[in-house]
């Protein structure tokens, strides 16, 4: 019977102290979505990386309370604990380019709404069934079909929807107090100039 080793790193990952200073060791963050892992990231981890595929319900009622669950096991609060989350964002500056960013967003929130694993997200806003019929015709390659069964309502509860000086005002009153930092999670092509003002709104909340 072989045994179990264990392999040391090279110097390459293991630098000296005082070479740390003065940021100090690395943090460690975990990504999830479900509870279970979510709790884990609470209990060994400097921060949690949340998904794209979540709202502010389910942050503030399931993600949050389950990284404070691990906290506690810990014996830690959530005070100097990370969250870090990109949203869903559909912007533009004409009405085409709405159009554009909210369809190519619609398909990106039925992509991961017909995973199994995320269908918790779902129940949490009571759409707990278009997980079956998303992941139903996820198996036939029907993608297009999939966006168009993401209403408008459920579009504005995953995604901040609006011309681009209204987006940071809502992410802010959305997730301001409780996300470190934030990021733009845009599944469609846009001029990059297109989110300076948006950044520099973010900067200045």
């Amino acid at each position: 019977m072989r045994r179990a080793t264990h392999t040391l790193m090279t110097p390459f990952f293991t630098p000296d102290a005082k070479e740390l200073s003065p940021f100090g060791p690395p943090k460690i963050f975990l990504a999830g979505v479900g509870e279970l892992m979510t709790e884990v990231a609470g209990e060994v981890c400097d921060g949690f990386l949340c998904h794209g595929f979540t709202t502010e319900k389910y942050l503030r009622e399931v993600t949050i309370p389950a990284l404070a669950r691990g906290r506690a096991k810990a014996g830690k609060t959530m005070e100097g604990f990370e969250i870090v989350g990109p949203s869903f964002v559909v912007t533009g500056t004409n009405e085409d380019e709405m159009k554009k960013a909210a369809a190519g967003t619609r398909q990106q929130i039925a992509f991961y709404g017909s995973t199994p694993a995320y269908k918790g997200v779902l129940d949490a806003h009571g759409w707990g069934g278009l997980q079956d019929e998303l992941n139903t015709l996820s198996k036939l390659g029907k993608w297009e079909e999939m966006g168009n069964l993401i209403t408008d309502d459920i579009l504005n509860t995953f995604a901040v929807v609006g011309e681009p000086e209204k987006i940071a005002p809502e992410l802010s009153a959305r997730y301001g107090d409780v996300i470190s930092r934030i990021s733009f999670y845009a599944p469609y092509k846009a001029d990059p100039e297109r989110w300076l003002p948006i950044i520099d709104a973010l900067k200045k909340a």
